[in-house]
């Protein structure tokens, strides 16, 4: 078994034992307090986690068997691709930015517009998608992988007695991406008394983002992520992006987009659903603004006022968010039988 993923799933099961001993103690909202989430039916071991890891960067599962998962969610840019807007089948753009899938375990709805509940059924998402990676019949896909004796080997391994099929692509990859996690961070560092682990520019930053700048409003909790949708204002695109507001017709919706996590945050540009922004302090100054297009605006969003060194000292802190790139190698994928 790859020595990586036994070590992620040794931790894994560590951080388990370690939440339910600490479950009685007052824990630090802005660090990581309890284990990732799994669902009951999807138990991590080992194997599921290896299957989904396999399964998460092969081409084969794609319509025209060129991309892969892990082609938009890079690890080497931060599990996002780098672009403003998404690229899929036929090198066909999207209209939305490829977001990072770290930390995604704990979000509670999943997409920009959380058409997804479950990481389970994110994962069949983008698989099927005309415009993403086109494996639009599904039944076809499980014909193709069941033709691999390395992949009837491995599902076998990895839920037995359940053979391939839609939900056990689904259930492997997510529990492949429920180990992709973010590392300890300069700003966890200084939460636990590290009293130099970030800069006093950032502290500074930090005081402002739970105060002045009210950014606690959405971005809340260690993952700086609130699982809420919010219209912030931003510049009119030329095609109409209405986010959460197809899946959930309320006016609060129109121009609503999922709050993103902040963890690595300098690693994921172009920011905003998006990509409107390239760096952090274009996102400073946006807020900053209260926005740029009023219509329908969150009413939370409103002028800052800040002057030129608080919006760097927010920068600051933003980027103390960053922590070391978990450690990915890219498997050996099972070859096509002879």
């Amino acid at each position: 078994m790859n020595k990586h993923l036994r070590c992620v799933f040794l931790c894994f099961v560590l951080s388990t034992a370690l939440s339910a001993h600490a479950a009685d103690k007052k824990v630090d909202p802005y660090l990581r307090p309890i284990p990732v989430p799994y669902p009951a039916d999807n138990m991590p071991t080992p194997e599921r986690i290896e299957l989904g890891k396999m399964l998460f960067f092969d081409p084969r599962l794609s319509g025209s068997e060129w991309i892969s998962c892990g082609t938009c969610h890079n690890p080497a840019l931060a599990w996002t691709d780098g672009l403003p807007a998404m690229l899929g089948n036929g090198m066909a753009k999207g209209l939305r930015s490829t977001p990072t899938i770290l930390n995604t375990a704990y979000n509670q709805m999943q997409f920009w517009d959380g058409r997804a509940k479950t990481l389970e059924e994110q994962a069949l998402g983008p698989i099927q998608a005309p415009g993403e990676m086109n494996s639009q019949d599904m039944d076809d896909l499980v014909k193709r992988l069941n033709t691999i004796e390395g992949y009837r080997k491995t599902f076998d391994k990895a839920y037995p007695n359940e053979g391939i099929n839609p939900q056990t692509i689904a259930k492997a990859i997510s529990s492949f991406e429920r180990t992709v996690v973010s590392t300890e961070a300069p700003f966890d560092k200084w939460r636990k008394g590290d009293k130099n682990a970030i800069s006093v520019s950032a502290q500074r930053g930090f005081d402002l983002f739970t105060g002045k700048a009210n950014c606690t409003e959405c971005h809340q909790g260690f993952n700086f992520a609130d699982d809420g949708f919010h219209n912030i204002g931003l510049p009119v695109s030329e095609m109409e992006d209405v986010g959460r507001f197809a899946h959930r017709k309320i006016k609060v919706n129109k121009g609503a987009f999922k709050t993103p996590t902040l963890r690595d945050v300098a690693l994921t540009a172009p920011y905003m659903h998006n990509g409107v922004y390239k760096t952090l302090a274009e996102v400073v100054e946006h807020y900053n603004k209260g926005g740029v297009n009023m219509e329908n605006l969150d009413p939370n969003l409103k002028p800052l006022h800040l002057n030129d060194q608080e919006k760097a000292d927010i920068v600051a802190f933003l980027l103390s968010l960053t922590g070391k790139p978990m450690e990915m190698t890219i498997p050996h994928l099972p070859p096509m039988d002879q």
